[in-house]
């Protein structure tokens, strides 16, 4: 398992930090203005575009079929559901999110975590190889669970959000830490 010493020196140092920062600080002013919280098309493709990259084409005709409303009001239950049970919050909202077309756990949780940086973290075959020591490429609510579940304690001991130990993960594996685990 990954100790958060390895990535300390790492917080603020991914490629796309800056466009990280100003997504989540435009999804909490909006949250704070839009009650109940959704998310529409543009801002949908947004988040798009920031976790898919190069891969945005992929399954683009597939989300075609995501009409505005349908991602406004699949957004807005996902976004604003709650359960005493974080476990089975997260299960809700990650399972609500890949209701919509093109979307699978992954992109699920760059939504998740660019709303709720305290709480989530994306999901990425990056983190998993760190934190598990396995090649993972497709991921279950499951995994997703499991991931956060080794998420939330490195983030309490950096006293981060958990977004940003995901993204000093990320940096510290494309640096080169494939394959060592500490």
């Amino acid at each position: 398992m990954l100790r958060a010493q390895r990535i300390a020196h790492l917080r603020g140092q991914q490629i796309d930090y800056d466009e990280t920062e100003r997504l989540k600080a435009k999804l909490a002013k909006l949250q704070r203005r839009r009650q109940p919280f959704y998310l529409t098309s543009s801002e949908f493709e947004e988040i798009l575009k920031w976790k898919l990259g190069r891969q945005i084409n992929r399954q683009r005709e597939r989300r075609s079929a995501n009409t505005d409303e349908t991602i406004r009001k699949v957004t807005g239950l996902a976004l604003t559901i709650t359960h005493p049970d974080q476990d089975y919050e997260l299960e809700l909202r990650t399972g609500i999110l890949c209701t919509l077309r093109g979307v699978a756990v992954p992109v699920a949780s760059a939504i998740l975590a660019l709303v709720f940086p305290e709480k989530y973290a994306v999901i990425d075959y990056r983190l998993w190889r760190q934190l598990f020591g396995q090649l993972k490429y497709v991921f279950s609510v499951a995994d997703y669970k499991r991931y956060m579940r080794a998420m939330h304690p490195l983030a309490r001991e950096l006293n981060w959000p958990v977004q940003e130990v995901d993204h000093a993960i990320w940096e510290y594996d494309r640096r080169g830490a494939k394959g060592r685990w500490p």
